[in-house]
């Protein structure tokens, strides 16, 4: 019971990685990025080709998935997103698909449609027992370092967002770009930098996920309704709404699986549609968040 409670929050922390940079465009920018799951897949892959072809230690190997994700997201937002902002939601839908199915096609010319495996460093591997009987817990030594890593960026990313220069400006650039333009506030760098920022987490939880997670080429349609879920569920309002979002369907998927294996991740729908028809706005959304 305790292990599979672990192992369900450290599945919903890879997976707050991975849908938080969705939940900063769609609820900050106003931009509904569905090949976001493209940007975690050139993590992933750009972590699986360092580490197999030049021996680059894996946690050196984070940081460079982080920015090289996030320079494609750069380069992609100032060439193709940029003029789409202003788009309606079903043009920006359609639009992002298109690239996901490219992205998809992409990496099966260039990798083959198999699927990339990480081998992790020694002490990354094996797990720890504790307690004893039924309440004996299973600390996996990788799952308890994914935890470690996505609740220390959860609180940083919390911090950025609230505390900082450039989380206001942010809110201000998105509450009215044209009242922002005009006190100085550079609207054009400010979502470049974020939107860059979210591709990055997505490319490092991409990288993170390599091991837990089948990373092949269908990598951004295999996952691309769990980022949704979590975003639905959480809200887009904060960080504070995806991270539990994310938590509680990953105590749900793997609990599901291990109780009624059969159903696989049919529990998890089953849950989305019971909160959605309960709170159609999400269940973290602040008094007055839309």
């Amino acid at each position: 019971m305790l292990t599979i409670l672990f192992d369900g929050i450290a599945y919903g922390m890879l997976l707050f990685v991975l849908a938080v940079g969705l939940a900063v465009t769609m609820g900050l920018m106003n931009f509904i990025n569905l090949a976001h799951g493209a940007f975690a897949m050139i993590g992933g892959y750009l972590t699986v080709q360092l580490m197999q072809r030049f021996d680059v230690p894996f946690l050196l190997c984070l940081p460079i998935a982080f920015v090289g994700s996030a320079l494609v997201g750069a380069l992609l937002e100032r060439t193709l997103y940029r003029p789409m902002y202003r788009k309606p939601h079903l043009d920006q839908v359609l639009f992002s698909i298109g690239l996901v199915f490219m992205a998809v096609a992409a990496f099966a010319y260039f990798f083959t449609t198999s699927q990339q495996i990480v081998q992790l460093p020694d002490w990354l591997k094996g797990r720890s027992e504790f307690g004893s009987g039924d309440w004996i817990l299973g600390v996996g030594h990788y799952r308890l370092f994914i935890i470690v890593v996505c609740a220390a960026l959860a609180v940083a990313l919390q911090l950025i967002l609230t505390r900082t220069r450039f989380g206001s400006r942010l809110r201000a650039a998105v509450d009215d770009q044209r009242v922002a333009a005009g006190l100085g506030i550079n609207v054009n760098w400010v979502f470049l930098a974020t939107f860059a920022f979210g591709s990055g987490l997505a490319g490092l939880g991409g990288a993170l996920s390599a091991e837990i997670l089948q990373l092949d080429p269908n990598f951004p349609l295999t996952y691309m309704v769990y980022f949704l879920i979590v975003v639905a569920v959480g809200g887009t309002s904060s960080i504070t709404g995806p991270l539990l979002a994310a938590l509680l369907l990953g105590i749900a998927d793997v609990a599901g699986k291990y109780y009624i294996p059969k159903m696989g991740a049919f529990t998890v729908y089953c849950l989305m549609i019971a909160i959605l028809l309960w709170r159609p706005q999400g269940l973290f959304v602040r008094k007055g968040g839309k």
